[in-house]
């Protein structure tokens, strides 16, 4: 019988690869010189779009 994952291992795991993607894209850009430098609230701003993006993503694949 397969039953699906935790609803809280979802959600973290979405929040996990957000955050990874766009600690990618940050570390590119600012590797290419497009982005000198970040100030801590635009991160935090960053940090918290994910974890948000993520609760809704974790929810929205547990309706389907």
């Amino acid at each position: 019988m397969n039953r699906p994952p935790n609803l809280g291992v979802t959600i973290f795991l979405y929040i996990a690869g957000i955050l990874l993607v766009i600690l990618a894209a940050v570390l590119l850009l600012q590797a290419f010189g497009v982005l000198k430098n970040i100030p801590k609230e635009v991160i935090w701003a960053l940090v918290l779009l994910s974890v948000g993006s993520g609760i809704l993503a974790g929810i929205r694949s547990r309706r389907i």
